[in-house]
C-alpha cells in the first residue's frame, strides 16, 4: 500500500522539509507515504473561495485517481492514536492506496469533502500548511508504530 499526502501549496520552509522527510524514511515500503504537491489556485480578480476551491478540486481528483480518498477537514472526524492505528491497519488489508489530501488557504470545494471516504480532523484549530503536513506525516507513522508494536509509541 502505499499512501499518498496530496497537499495544495508549495514551497514549504526548510523546517517543514526536514521534520517531514524524518518520519517519511521511517515508514516501511508496504506502507510507504510520498507527498504530491499541488499548485494553487491564484486569488486573482473577481475569483471567490468557490472558484479557487473548484479548480483546485479538479486538480486534487486527478492526483487522487482510484485511491482512497481522506479529506482532512477541521469538522471532520477526531480520533485518537490508537483509533488511527485501527483505521490504518484497515488501510493495510484493504490494497487500495490511500490519498490524505490537505487543501488550500481557502480549504476543500464540498464535492470533494461530499466524494471522500473519510472526513478526518487533525484539529478543531486551524494549523499552518507545514505544521498540518509535520503532523500527518509523524501521525501516520505513530500509527504504524502502534501496529508494529514498535516502542515509538507509549500508552
Amino acid at each position: 500500500m502505499k499512501l499518498r499526502i496530496i497537499s495544495v501549496g508549495h514551497k514549504m520552509p526548510d523546517w517543514v522539509e526536514t521534520a517531514c522527510q524524518e518520519y517519511l524514511k521511517r515508514m516501511p515500503r508496504e506502507a510507504s507515504v510520498e507527498i504530491v504537491e499541488i499548485k494553487p489556485d491564484k486569488r486573482a480578480a473577481g475569483k471567490n473561495s468557490e472558484v479557487v476551491q473548484e479548480a483546485e478540486a479538479k486538480r486534487i481528483m486527478e492526483a487522487v485517481g482510484r485511491d482512497l480518498l481522506v479529506a482532512l477537514d477541521e469538522r471532520g472526524q477526531e480520533v485518537t492514536t490508537l483509533q488511527l492505528a485501527e483505521r490504518f491497519s484497515g488501510w493495510l488489508s484493504g490494497g487500495r492506496d490511500v490519498a490524505l489530501v490537505v487543501g488550500g488557504a481557502d480549504g476543500l470545494h464540498a464535492s470533494l469533502k461530499q466524494q471522500a471516504n473519510w472526513l478526518w480532523s487533525l484539529s478543531r484549530l486551524t494549523l499552518p500548511h507545514g505544521m498540518v503536513r509535520v503532523l500527518l506525516t509523524e501521525q501516520l507513522y505513530r500509527a504504524w508504530s502502534v501496529i508494529n508494536h514498535h516502542p515509538y509509541h507509549r500508552e
